[in-house]
């Protein structure tokens, strides 16, 4: 049975949900999420297509994904959702992983999971490209009862998602950064030199 990070359901409802962010900056017991059953048929499909796709999966936050893909009508997936207040706010012990259909692992206990295995808070998840991708299994996660929250729904404001992008903007820079220095370490870049023609006089 496969596994595909990125989908879980709300533990009150069990309502299919993708996590667009585990964790948001300045702010590690919440989450950003995209409740499923209130899109319509095409941005549903565009969705789910990137979720299972490589890109997808690659996905250190989903919402990278969501940035670089365009929903059938041309718009960037991440501000076209966002538009239509399609992405939902939500505390980490409201959602629960389901990487599968026999598996259901509290996003606040991943978060720490993950957090620990790292060796860094919980505060430091958040958008952190430069590190392993690698999320800890099912297994790895203790299995604690999970309190259920009636915390409201409430929609990502347009500072919020401002934060998202500079603190996703950041990022890139400093992987490009990153990748350039490599790059140069293995093949520095060759200088051209300009050569001046000149032109004899008759």
């Amino acid at each position: 049975m496969a596994n595909l990070k990125h989908i879980g359901r709300m533990i009150n409802n069990k309502r299919k949900v993708i996590v667009a962010y585990r964790t948001l900056p300045n702010d590690p017991e919440h989450c950003l999420v995209v409740q499923t059953e209130n899109l319509d048929a095409d941005m549903h499909d565009s969705l789910i297509r990137l979720v299972e796709s490589s890109a997808g999966q690659e996905a250190y936050e989903f919402a990278e994904a969501m940035s670089r893909d365009r929903v059938p009508d041309g718009r960037i997936m991440l501000s076209a959702l966002h538009a239509t207040g399609k992405l939902t706010k939500l505390r980490t012990d409201e959602v629960e992983m389901t990487p599968n259909t026999a598996t259901a692992v509290p996003l606040n206990e991943l978060n720490i999971t993950i957090a620990e295995s790292r060796g860094v808070s919980i505060s430091d998840l958040s958008i952190q490209p430069d590190r392993p991708q690698a999320e800890p299994t099912a297994e790895e996660v203790p299995n604690e009862p999970v309190v259920e929250s009636s915390t409201a729904d409430s929609p990502l404001t347009d500072d919020e998602l401002a934060a998202q992008y500079r603190s996703q903007a950041d990022a890139m820079f400093k992987e490009a950064k990153r990748l350039r220095e490599q790059a140069e370490e293995l093949s520095p870049t060759k200088k051209k030199t300009a050569t001046k023609k000149t032109t004899e006089s008759a």
